[in-house]
């Protein structure tokens, strides 16, 4: 496995002072956002995908510094939201154009039914019109659209589609993912995020296991139960993340929720899985500045993966 880095936290930079900024750390390879939830700071979806030219000079920058991008990441919602769609495709034709064959992103989640606009996760058996919820969504809404953007994204010679276990999405945890890897096909896997699992009472490590060869990429991310909080009002948490003082959890940097032997543990058992990919280090620690919080989480994973 290798480091990388997935660069929103740094978007106050330039394309060249991320990249300086980023090579100076020992990182090499990069996951790069296209649009819909992430802000794409640097990169320009249309313009890469219409220009040659446009197209020659972002491959020479990123020679220039010694840079490869390993995935492009366009998580949205693309089972309920067109413009949500239409990045998701233009996405997979950049990926062929520029020869990546990884992309990250997020499962989607559909209304509740056909006459509503509103995504809804289900959360809870009860009331019993869940179970109605979910039958609409599965069997009408995300296997038909996933069997399609699969087909999609193969004749773009795309390899892997790796789904990122996050809340208010349809997969989730290696439940969901395996239930849609089964319905689409072995082109989806799984982008297993631990810090997700941790605020949802999962363990990773567990994860891991379960999943095996379906683990198609990790993210370097640490969330931290916040004691007395969480005691006080459970894990459901809908304060924004901003407001991390009064949160039952937040996004923390990496090392800060659980410990460098965890990390280490985590590593060990993902590579006996069969993953040998690229680890992307997310930084969204609101509690100090983007730089600090990236140099300690590079930091404790180089020494958790046997990089240092």
């Amino acid at each position: 496995m290798k480091l990388s880095y997935l660069s929103d936290s740094l978007g106050n930079l330039s394309f060249d002072e991320m990249l300086k900024t980023v090579s100076g750390l020992g990182v090499h390879a990069l996951e790069l956002t296209t649009g819909n939830w992430g802000a794409s700071p640097h990169l320009d979806l249309d313009a890469l995908l219409c220009s040659d030219v446009q197209r020659q000079k972002f491959c020479d920058t990123l020679k220039r510094y010694g840079m490869e991008v390993i995935a492009l990441n366009c998580s949205g919602n693309p089972l309920a939201f067109s413009k949500d769609m239409e990045i998701t495709e233009k996405t997979f034709r950049l990926a062929e154009k520029l020869g990546i064959r990884k992309i990250v992103m997020m499962s989607g989640l559909p209304p509740g039914n056909s006459g509503d606009t509103t995504p809804v996760w289900v959360s809870t058996s009860w009331p019993p019109l869940t179970q109605d919820i979910l039958k609409y969504q599965w069997e009408e809404v995300a296997v038909p659209v996933w069997r399609k953007l699969a087909g999609q994204a193969e004749e773009c010679g795309i390899q892997k589609i790796a789904l990122e276990n996050h809340g208010w999405q349809l997969v989730y945890n290696p439940e969901t993912l395996l239930r849609l890897r089964g319905e689409v096909g072995n082109i989806i896997g799984m982008n297993l995020d631990p810090s997700h699992l941790f605020w949802m009472g999962g363990d990773p490590i567990c994860a891991a296991r379960a999943l095996g060869e379906a683990i198609y990429h990790v993210h370097g991310k640490d969330s931290r139960i916040e004691r007395s909080l969480c005691d006080r009002n459970g894990v459901l948490d809908a304060k924004p993340i901003s407001r991390f003082s009064e949160r039952s959890w937040n996004y923390v940097a990496v090392g800060c929720g659980h410990d460098l032997q965890w990390w280490k543990e985590f590593f060990s058992v993902v590579r006996m899985c069969g993953y040998d990919g690229e680890v992307s280090l997310e930084m969204e620690d609101l509690t100090m500045d983007a730089m600090t919080g990236i140099k300690m989480s590079v930091a404790c994973l180089k020494q958790a993966m046997g990089e240092d």
